[in-house]
């Protein structure tokens, strides 16, 4: 096999070494997310300054103490859009990273563009051109060719060059504490999602009375055993939609059950009793036991939507004017959450816009125009923002 990829545990321990005694690794990872229960890794890449290689996960032996040195306190884990990365990080070792940076994120904070894929962005900071020959490649098929290999490793090999640049610039801008902070918001939020209950993901959740909630959350307690049990992914063992069907009808047998359309499909009917008997025990749980419902975070009101539209222009006029990705400082959800805390108060926790560098940069501004304190109208043509806001006169 190539020399570019590690087979064997000795030669990956003797990697693991070499990336703690470097304390910056590159690194990124090829993955099947729709065949198993989990995404399936199919290789690990990294990059340090004096080596580019792969590692097959198929045939070494732990990986665990790469898991290790990803969430220590010494050892820089620069990614690019990581998010896959940092799942498995929690997955497979049980911990968030704790010094990642993710270029991806960083060149959203240096243009209004985001996210930008690996190519657009070596595109842009190096001047080269990578091209996509292997996105349809099947990364559990083995072996390997020498072609898949070398477009895997350019996946990394870029990384620290881009990394050197961005953080220069952030630097120079003062900007680079708010990358930071993204960083671990990012990990945090990743590993907040794989606590989540399973039934919290469901779509129309939070319309559900609570007896139908109760059903719904067995049913889906019941759909990630047998999910994992049988490693697929949960949506084949049973479809959000259909989850919520059931939690709704309460068949009492497996005919009333097949009334739903799709139901009868084979793979979903021969499982159907064992659905029907965690129904019949959801409906035996007593009215004092019962869930609460579930409030959806997303449900605004129209008023609310209309009022943080209005917010978009200000918030995008901010980001115009300092050269800033609007898609990362702040999204609609993020807005209407801001409009309900000014207007309503319902919530304690500061929204994310009134918060740290966000806070700094916008907060002051969307509160003036909440309050009605400032006025705006269009900007000569070739200003740099689209629209000039002013404080209204006292």
């Amino acid at each position: 096999m190539n020399a570019s990829i590690i087979s064997c545990q000795e030669d990956f321990l003797d990697l693991c070494d070499h990336i703690k005694k470097c304390g910056t690794v590159s690194f990124d990872s090829e993955f099947i997310s729709d065949t198993g229960y989990r995404p399936q890794l199919g290789l690990l890449q990294f990059a340090t300054p004096e080596r580019c290689v792969a590692v097959d996960p198929l045939e070494v032996t732990s990986l665990s103490p790469w898991w290790e040195i990803m969430a220590d306190d010494f050892t820089t884990v620069i990614v690019h859009g990581g998010q896959a990365e940092i799942r498995f990080c929690v997955q497979h070792g049980g911990q968030i990273p704790r010094r990642l940076v993710d270029i991806q994120i960083a060149e959203g904070l240096r243009g209004r563009s985001y996210p930008l894929s690996y190519n657009a962005i070596v595109e842009r900071l190096l001047g080269t051109v990578i091209t996509n020959s292997q996105t349809r490649t099947d990364w559990l098929r083995r072996p390997l060719s020498e072609e898949q290999i070398a477009y895997a490793l350019e996946d990394v090999s870029y990384v620290p060059l881009v990394w050197e640049q961005q953080r220069k610039w952030l630097e120079s801008k003062g900007r680079l504490e708010w990358a930071t902070m993204e960083f671990d918001r990012m990990c945090q939020s990743i590993l907040d999602e794989e606590k989540t209950a399973p039934w919290e993901r469901l779509p129309g959740i939070h319309k559900l009375p609570r007896r139908e909630l109760a059903v719904a959350q067995r049913l889906a307690v019941w759909r990630e055993e047998e999910a994992a049990e049988r490693n697929k992914p949960a949506r084949r063992v049973l479809r959000d939609d259909l989850l919520i069907d059931l939690a709704r009808r309460r068949p009492r047998s497996v005919q009333q059950a097949l009334e739903t359309r799709d139901l009868n499909r084979p793979e979903y009917r021969r499982k159907l009793d064992e659905m029907v008997e965690v129904i019949e025990e959801a409906g035996r749980i007593p009215d004092d036991k019962l869930p609460r419902r579930i409030r959806s975070r997303d449900e605004a009101s129209s008023d609310d939507q209309i009022i943080s539209r209005l917010l978009a222009l200000a918030l995008g006029n901010v980001c115009a004017e300092l050269e800033i990705a609007q898609a990362l400082v702040g999204t609609n959800k993020d807005l209407t959450e801001l409009v309900k805390y000014v207007r309503t108060g319902e919530s304690s926790e500061l929204p994310l816009l009134l918060s740290d560098w966000r806070g700094e940069i916008c907060g002051d501004l969307l509160k003036k125009v909440l309050e009605g304190r400032v006025r705006f109208r269009v900007a000569p043509y070739g200003s740099s923002t689209p629209l000039i806001f002013e404080d209204q006169p006292e």
